[in-house]
């Protein structure tokens, strides 16, 4: 499965989540024609807050050996809008990617409903 849009990836995510009340940070895993190679949960956090380090990021990546990786994580509130927190992380990321050689192509917040893309918003 090709992942281009942020849509394509929020599907694939919202199958992953166990438990709407909880922030789950997954990781899409691409190769270099951004086809899936591989889907991770990083880390299952609280209602409101979500512990995500580079480390356990880029690990299945690197295990892979994908050319580039998508990293969602829902809003158990229902507002996509990120925190400081999300900006903090996805500029870590990023930053830990290009060390690795490894893009961060998008950072997309979601809910039930909607979604915010970090990429479609021109802060990756």
């Amino acid at each position: 499965m090709i992942i281009n849009k942020p849509n394509d990836a929020v599907k694939i995510a919202k199958t992953l989540i166990t438990d709407w009340k909880k922030e789950h940070f997954i990781g899409l895993y691409l190769n270099s024609r951004l086809e899936l190679e591989k889907t991770e949960l990083i880390s299952l956090g609280s209602v409101n807050a979500n512990l995500v380090h580079p480390r356990e990021t880029f690990k299945p990546a690197l295990i892979n050996s994908a050319s580039s990786i998508i990293v969602l994580h829902n809003h158990p509130s229902g507002d996509p809008e990120p925190s400081e927190d999300d900006l903090t992380i996805t500029k870590r990321l990023a930053e830990a990617g290009k060390i690795l050689g490894i893009d961060l192509n998008d950072h997309i917040i979601f809910t039930e409903k909607n979604n915010f893309s970090f990429k479609e918003k021109k802060l990756i």
